[in-house]
């Protein structure tokens, strides 16, 4: 079914569609998300609600962009939504909280590498300092960074999620390398790992 096909019986409340809209998306909205919230159960709360919104917003789709495009913008907002709503909460989460989300990232990076424990703990710390180091980036330019090295879109497929021009997608994407760079090389310097 073409893309055409699927939004004009999508938007004729067709179950079947929106089921095949879903299976051929759902990876791709989950990773989006997961890239920016780094968290699995996050992530796929937040695909749910981009699907859902999809279905009940899917009449003011114009088709003048690819669904995928339509899917990332959606799923980038609804995103940054829950890590904006969820930030006053995380003020007042406790320690142990934090130490029990890092133990299930720590889990999760450890179940994905095989070889000797200790180069599989230093592996998932980098993976940690580096997720930290991400999420420091300002709003703009940790989308950008995440989009391009996460979902591995191209500048132009960026710059129509984001609504943006190529040359700002670029310049984004160059200064939170830069950003990274400077941040992960003080830690280097630190010897955080």
């Amino acid at each position: 079914m073409s893309e055409t096909e699927i939004i004009g019986k999508l938007k004729q409340g067709n179950e079947l569609a929106f089921k095949q809209l879903v299976e051929s998306y759902r990876n791709m909205v989950v990773n989006t998300c997961f890239g920016l919230l780094h968290n699995s159960e996050d992530a796929e709360d937040v695909a749910q609600d981009v699907f859902i919104e999809v279905f009940r917003s899917v009449e003011n789709f114009r088709a003048d962009s690819k669904i995928s495009t339509w899917l990332y913008r959606i799923a980038v907002n609804r995103s940054l939504n829950f890590i904006r709503d969820n930030k006053k909460r995380k003020w007042f989460q406790s320690f142990d909280d934090v130490v029990e989300s890092k133990k299930e990232m720590l889990n999760q990076l450890n179940h994905q590498s095989a070889g000797d424990p200790e180069s599989e703990l230093e592996n998932s710390q980098r993976a940690i300092l580096l997720h930290e180091a991400i999420d420091s980036l300002p709003e703009s330019q940790r989308v950008a960074f995440t989009l391009n090295k996460y979902e591995d879109l191209a500048y132009k497929e960026i710059s129509d999620v984001m609504n943006l021009s190529v040359s700002s997608v670029e310049s984004l994407i160059h200064r939170a390398k830069k950003n990274l760079q400077k941040k992960l090389y003080k830690c280097y310097q630190k010897k955080c790992i």
